[in-house]
């Protein structure tokens, strides 16, 4: 037996896809415009996860420059057939719907094989059922014409495996449980039992987001709702409720035929949630030929025990990342925004230290900035980095709490008239507005590391600076709250990172990190 607790995986890796092959469990989850994309994690107990790679990570599997952070890759789904991994997703920024396949679930991965216009719609899944064909599930705008926001439908349609080409007639087969619903999106569909199982989301991504399901005999025919749709969901629980957002879930079994749902849904505090939309997982059994999700619960809890024998790894994924740089390559954890690649940073030009090198683009375009930031994985943490730094005037680096374009908290070390400063701004709804700014201390030795601290309690965060054996309190009392997704918008969770920019103006500044700490305290 072993336990395990909710969130699965910390931070925002929302739309959670899983599947089990053998004794084995994967997860994948959306990256928007985060590359690399589509995290992958392993896990033989569902309990504890490692972070295996990333499953799109060239510019040609990931294709969204000056895309806006809630863009990208939505809800990816992986499944397993016949010794082939297949990952399909949505790429609303460009190319819409696609698959990419892997003999290894570490990779790599293939080149993306594009659906075309053949696959209209997002939120793409892939069903293969008893005889070897494989179905495509997604879904789709009302044909006979959008009535109102989220009018959409499910459809199926064979997926040829030989040609990977959508062939045959595509069939509407559901079109969500409540009257009027909106958005009933990430479908999934299994045959347990004789039946063919959709299970969906719908009612949006926020407070009314949910669980249905709906069966048939047939995969080719309307099907029919479950009497008591929706399965599962928090929007009886209000606003006080720290878990908010339930839906969008993938069913699993273990090798004991105990059944699992692993969904989505939001830490809130006060209401407001800073990491985005987390994977939690339930239990479920079947009743009457339908799953019950959390039995007599009736809603996701702290942590669950699984009939399986506790397997640990050697790196899990944790509350606290302690990157420091060494060797070669890049710690898969570290996100840059459309692209990471090594135009951006040198792992050699200074051993021991990653080396940015500015862009005169800054974090509050659409573009892609020097930037390399670590997932917010708590609301009380402490996120640092030690960084050398000599710049010119209007050149900076530093930290960033980022969010989206519009809206980021930016910590930087810079020169004014030759004078070394730590500066605090605040970028809401794409204006910044300067939170403080003070010099640091005149015997600075800007050839060693200077230490930028930020610390969040909740909706609070205070700034420290370490240099010349001195700590000084920066700022303090600072708002987050412009930083969660109910100000800010779109879809995404906080990342804190790594930040080198010329703001505005071509330069040749570099910034050598000696790490990247984000410890996490609740």
């Amino acid at each position: 037996m072993v336990t395990a607790h909710n969130p699965l995986v910390k931070g925002f890796y929302p739309d959670p896809s899983v599947c089990r092959v053998g004794e084995d469990f994967y997860l994948v989850c959306s990256s928007f415009v985060y590359s690399p994309g589509v995290p992958i994690f392993h896990s033989k107990d569902l309990a504890h996860w490692e972070q295996i790679g990333n499953i799109l990570v060239t510019p040609s599997q990931l294709p969204c420059d000056n895309s806006e952070i809630s863009r990208g890759i939505f809800a990816p789904t992986i499944r397993f057939n016949d010794g082939t991994f297949y990952m399909i997703t949505t790429n609303v920024s460009a190319g819409g719907n696609f698959i990419v396949t892997a003999k290894d679930p570490k990779g790599p991965w293939s080149e993306p094989i594009w659906l075309g216009e053949a696959a209209p719609g997002i939120d793409p899944s892939l069903f293969f059922d008893d005889d070897g064909k494989c179905y495509y599930c997604g879904t789709r705008p009302n044909p006979e014409g959008v009535r109102y926001n989220g009018d959409w439908e499910i459809y199926v349609q064979e997926l040829d495996l030989a040609t990977m080409k959508l062939t045959g007639e595509a069939m509407a087969i559901w079109k969500g449980a409540v009257k009027g619903c909106i958005w009933p999106e990430g479908p999934h569909i299994y045959k347990i039992d004789g039946y063919y199982y959709l299970m969906h989301a719908e009612g949006g991504t926020g407070p009314e987001h949910s669980i249905t399901v709906a069966r048939s005999k047939e995969l080719f025919a309307w099907f029919e709702g479950c009497a008591r749709n929706p399965i599962f969901s928090h929007r009886n629980l209000g606003k006080s409720y720290p878990i908010r957002y339930a839906g969008h879930g993938d069913l699993v079994d273990d090798v004991n035929g105990n059944w699992y749902t692993i969904m989505l849904a939001s830490r809130s505090k006060d209401g407001v949630s800073s990491m985005g939309r987390e994977p939690f997982i339930a239990h479920t059994i079947w009743e009457d030929g339908w799953p019950v999700i959390a039995p007599g619960v009736g809603k996701l809890e702290d942590s669950i025990e699984i009939d399986l024998d506790p397997v640990r790894f050697p790196v899990e994924v944790s509350t606290t990342d302690a990157l420091t740089f060494q060797g070669t390559k890049l710690d898969q954890r570290l996100v840059g925004i459309s692209r990471r690649d090594e135009s951006m940073y040198s792992l050699t030009e200074n051993p021991g230290y990653l080396r940015m090198f500015a862009k005169k683009e800054t974090v509050s375009e659409m573009c892609n900035p020097s930037y390399l930031g670590l997932r917010q994985r708590g609301y009380r943490f402490m996120a640092s980095t030690e960084l050398i730094f000599n710049p010119k005037d209007g050149e900076t680096a530093g930290l960033v709490l980022f969010q989206n374009h519009a809206n980021n908290l930016r910590i930087e070390l810079g020169k004014s008239n030759g004078v070394m400063n730590c500066t605090v701004t605040a970028h809401i709804k794409e204006e910044d507005k300067k939170v403080t700014s003070v010099s640091l201390p005149e015997d600075t030795d800007l050839s060693k590391p200077v230490t930028i601290i930020l610390r969040a309690c909740d909706l609070k965060a205070t700034v420290y600076v370490k240099a010349a054996g001195k700590d000084i309190k920066v700022a303090d009392d600072v708002t987050l709250l412009p930083y969660t997704t109910e100000e800010a918008g779109g879809f995404v969770g906080c990342t804190v990172g790594m930040y080198v920019s010329g703001n505005g103006k071509d330069s040749d500044a570099y910034a050598d990190f000696a790490n990247m700490v984000m410890i996490v305290e609740d």
